[in-house]
C-alpha cells in the first residue's frame, strides 16, 4: 500500500491545487439567485445588490487565482467578466421570455426564472462561455458540468449559441463543443447534436453540427457532424438520425406505419422488443 500512496502523492504533485468543486457550485448558486430569483424583500434594495456583486467579485477573484498559473492577469480576468455580466443577463433574460412564450404549460415567466431546468441550463452555459472566451477553460468546464448535475442537459461552454434559444423539458439534451446554433431555436428532451468522430487528432476541427435561426429540433433527435446544416426555418422531427445537410424549410420526420388487424396472417416483425 506504500508505494500506491506514494502513486498517489507523485501524481498530485504534478496536479494544479483546486478549489473543492462546492465552492464553485455556490459562487453560480449565488449568481444565478441574484440576477434572476427575487427571494427576500431586501433583494429589490440597489445597496443590496451592490453589495452582494462586489461579494461575488471576490469570490471569482479568488476561483482565477486558482485556476491560472500566473496571477497578474487575474484583476483584468475578473474585470472582463463583471463587465460582460450585463449582456449575458439580457441574453438570459430574453432567453427565458422565449421559454415562456413558447411553452404552453409556462403560466408565468416567474415560473421559468424559478423552477425550469432547461432555463438554468441555458443561463449557466451563458457564463461558462463567456469564462471559455476568457481561456479559463477548466473553470468553464467545471461550471458547466456543474448545471449538467443539476439538470441533465449537457452544453459545452466551447458551443456558439444565438439569441432567444429555448429548451423544453431538456432531459438528455447534449451539444457539442463546436455546434453552433442561430438565433430563435428550440430543442426538445434527448436531442443530440453531435460529432460522426471522436478521433483525438480532430480536436481542433469543428465536428459537430451548425443549426441555423429558427428551427425547431423534437425529442430524441441526433444530429452529428462538423459539416451538417440544418438550415433556417426547419423542423426536425422526433428520433431522427440526420448526418448530412438539409436545406432552409425543411421537414425531416418518420414516417409510421398503422395497420389494422384482420382474418389475414399478421406478419412476423422483423423488429420486436418489449
Amino acid at each position: 500500500m506504500n508505494t500506491f500512496y506514494q502513486d498517489i502523492a507523485k501524481q498530485h504533485q504534478n496536479l494544479m491545487i483546486l478549489p473543492k468543486k462546492k465552492v464553485i457550485h455556490l459562487f453560480i448558486d449565488e449568481l444565478f439567485a441574484v440576477l434572476f430569483s427575487n427571494t427576500s424583500k431586501s433583494n429589490g434594495d440597489l445597496l443590496t445588490i451592490q453589495n452582494k456583486f462586489e461579494e461575488l467579485e471576490k469570490q471569482f477573484d479568488e476561483l482565477v487565482i486558482d485556476f491560472t498559473l500566473h496571477n497578474e492577469n487575474r484583476s483584468q480576468q475578473t474585470k472582463t467578466f463583471f463587465e460582460a455580466l450585463p449582456n449575458l443577463y439580457r441574453k438570459a433574460l430574453n432567453d427565458a421570455e422565449t421559454i415562456f412564450a413558447k411553452d404552453p404549460a409556462a403560466k408565468s415567466l416567474e415560473e421559468v426564472l424559478y423552477t425550469y431546468p432547461g432555463f438554468f441550463a441555458i443561463a449557466v452555459y451563458r457564463f461558462s462561455h463567456q469564462i471559455w472566451q476568457q481561456d479559463l477553460k477548466l473553470l468553464a468546464r467545471t461550471i458547466s458540468e456543474y448545471a449538467h448535475i443539476k439538470t441533465s442537459i449537457e452544453i459545452h461552454p466551447g458551443a456558439q449559441i444565438g439569441n432567444d434559444f429555448a429548451i423544453d423539458h431538456g432531459t438528455g439534451i447534449v451539444i457539442g463543443e463546436t455546434v453552433v446554433i442561430g438565433n430563435n431555436v428550440q430543442i426538445y428532451q434527448g436531442v443530440t447534436l453531435g460529432a460522426l468522430s471522436v478521433k483525438k487528432e480532430e480536436a481542433f476541427v469543428k465536428r459537430h453540427p451548425t443549426i441555423e435561426d429558427n428551427v425547431i429540433i423534437y425529442s430524441n433527435s441526433t444530429i452529428l457532424g462538423g459539416h451538417t446544416i440544418v438550415g433556417r426555418d426547419s423542423i426536425i422531427g422526433g428520433s431522427v438520425w440526420l448526418t448530412h445537410s438539409i436545406a432552409s424549410n425543411s421537414v425531416v420526420y418518420h414516417k409510421n406505419e398503422i395497420r389494422v388487424k384482420d382474418n389475414n396472417p399478421f406478419p412476423e416483425p422483423i423488429f420486436y422488443s418489449i
